[in-house]
């Protein structure tokens, strides 16, 4: 039985997003929140992206590394949530910087008002 690229996308946000939070020890940064996961065509990959809710570019750092600390456990803990495919991807996490993008934005079109 062979499962879609995007259902699985939705099966490992759905299992992360309780997973990430639990696994990552640093609890400095507050919630790591998982916008969107990108699983390749052969499903060896699966690209996560996430926010938080600072702009500081040393607390970007910290969640950075302390997720990277945790990937090894984060993927084996989705493994036991996730049995009804043979192989689970490999996890890349990158920041999302759509919404550090937008707050951007936002401030510079209050400032033109």
């Amino acid at each position: 039985m062979s499962i879609t690229v995007d259902r699985l996308a939705s099966l490992i946000q759905r299992e992360l997003a309780s997973i990430v939070n639990q696994e990552v020890k640093d609890k400095s940064f507050g919630y790591i929140n998982l916008t969107e996961v990108k699983v390749s065509k052969d499903q060896t990959f699966a690209t996560i992206y996430y926010t938080i809710l600072s702009d500081d570019p040393s607390v970007l750092e910290r969640a950075k590394k302390s997720i990277d600390d945790s990937k090894a456990t984060i993927r084996m803990e989705l493994a036991k949530k996730i049995k009804n495919i043979r192989r689970i991807p490999e996890l890349i996490f990158k920041f999302d910087e759509a919404l550090a993008y937008g707050n951007h934005i936002d401030k510079i079109l209050k400032t033109l008002k």
